[in-house]
């Protein structure tokens, strides 16, 4: 290698190690390793060191072709302790900044999507909700009341119809009414057993 690129390499090297430094510290800060399991943060701790591997032998390869020597460990190990004694102070500073930036930003827009998108629309479909069921209840009462009128004019136009049928009765002669109210009084029986026998049908079809 030319003094040049040893210099660039030294350089870089010396960056990875402040980048190392400064990944690290955010790895701790959000890993919370008392709050884990052993098993997630062994397997975080693996994923993490072969990701910071990867990324520091892309950038030797892209300064020095991948040539690994031994002073640029100790350059690395330079950068860690450069970030340790100049920068760990203000960077976590930063980033306590930079998280309760976000954390206020997240509350901000969840208050936002909720006031103005989600309060409106569910305002909106109350209100739809209510005017149907205004609406359903009033065609409900009108449905009753027109019931309610048919009915009656019904009634008026039948009661000439029972009063001859009450007169009739009258002169019927009683072999005719016992006729009459023994028919009828089978036509109750028959109408009582169909309807026990629909409920029984009903009831076995629920059951299965």
């Amino acid at each position: 290698m030319t003094l040049s690129t040893q210099f660039i390499t030294m350089l870089a090297m010396v960056g990875m190690g402040l980048f190392f430094g400064i990944s690290l510290e955010t790895y701790q800060h959000f890993l919370k390793r008392p709050q884990r399991k052993r098993s997630i943060v062994f397997i975080h701790d693996l994923l993490f060191w072969i990701l910071q591997a990867l990324l520091m032998f892309y950038v030797l390869f892209l300064v020095n072709q991948g040539e690994i020597r031994i002073y640029l460990i100790l350059a690395i190990l330079l950068g860690f302790a450069m970030y340790k004694s100049l920068f760990q102070t203000f960077y976590l500073r930063l980033l306590e900044i930079i998280i309760s930036f976000c954390v206020q930003a997240y509350r901000l827009l969840v208050k936002l999507v909720v006031n103005i998108i989600y309060k409106p629309i569910r305002g909106l479909v109350l209100l739809l909700l209510s005017i149907i069921t205004y609406l359903l209840k009033g065609l409900m009462a009108l449905a009753k009341g027109v019931f309610r009128v048919l009915r009656f004019v019904l009634e008026i136009l039948l009661l000439p119809i029972k009063w001859l049928l009450s007169l009739l009765w009258l002169i019927v002669p009683k072999k005719g009414k016992l006729f009459v109210e023994r028919f009828s009084s089978k036509l109750a029986g028959y109408y009582t057993k169909g309807k026990k026998y629909l409920k029984q049908q009903f009831q076995n079809r629920r059951k299965k």
